[in-house]
């Protein structure tokens, strides 16, 4: 009984059956998933903004490199040009710069002939081995 006198009455808010729990859960669950992928959406939008912007800068910087490199050539061509005629400063300058090229495609040419073929051969090896062993040992 109550202070009232009155017998106690059956609470308004019942107790949610378990059945009702479980539909909530999946509605909230369901709910709370389609939140997360909305703000990843929105975190890999805006990540991706800084990235167009950032390979953007990035490409703007490689293309006043090589104007700056260039004007380095020229710089060095007029340099000998103080001690010797234009015509052969800019040859002498040219002949230096195709050695490089020349340099540079023979290690890189090496090193493509190290990567050829592009399998891990020595874990096929390895992987091979072990199946023999396997095979080996099941027969005992």
């Amino acid at each position: 009984m109550s202070n009232t006198g009155h017998p106690a009455e059956p609470s308004k808010t019942a107790e949610p059956s378990v059945s009702e729990l479980v539909t909530q859960l999946s509605e909230q669950t369901t709910r709370l998933v389609r939140d997360e992928m909305r703000l990843a959406q929105a975190e890999l939008k805006e990540k991706g903004k800084h990235a167009g912007v950032g390979a953007g800068l990035f490409g703007g910087a490689g293309l006043v490199a090589f104007f700056g490199g260039a004007t380095l050539i020229t710089t060095i061509i007029l340099a000998l040009a103080l001690l010797v005629p234009v015509w052969l400063s800019a040859l002498i300058v040219t002949v230096v710069l195709f050695i490089i090229a020349g340099i540079a495609a023979l290690v890189g040419k090496k090193q493509i002939k190290q990567a050829v073929p592009p399998a891990p051969e020595t874990t096929m090896e390895n992987v091979k081995r072990d199946v023999n062993e396997v095979k080996e040992h099941g027969h005992r």
